[in-house]
């Protein structure tokens, strides 16, 4: 799996890190990253949902 972030487009709303904070956090400034050791979706069988609870559509997810 990989995910990505447009980090243009994030809003810092933090609804990512709140459904799976396992993959998600976010950064000093507010804005949503990936987890270090993460980034590949592993042990976050909520990435799908977090994604699509992104106001902004920010997140995608592909196998």
């Amino acid at each position: 799996m990989h995910i990505s972030i447009d980090t243009d487009v994030c809003i810092g709303a933090g609804q990512c890190a709140l459904v799976s904070p396992a993959v998600f956090t976010q950064d000093d400034d507010g804005f949503s990253t990936l987890v270090p050791g993460h980034e590949d979706g592993a042990g976050g069988h909520l990435v799908r949902e977090a994604a699509r609870a992104c106001p902004v559509q920010a997140i995608a997810v592909r196998e």
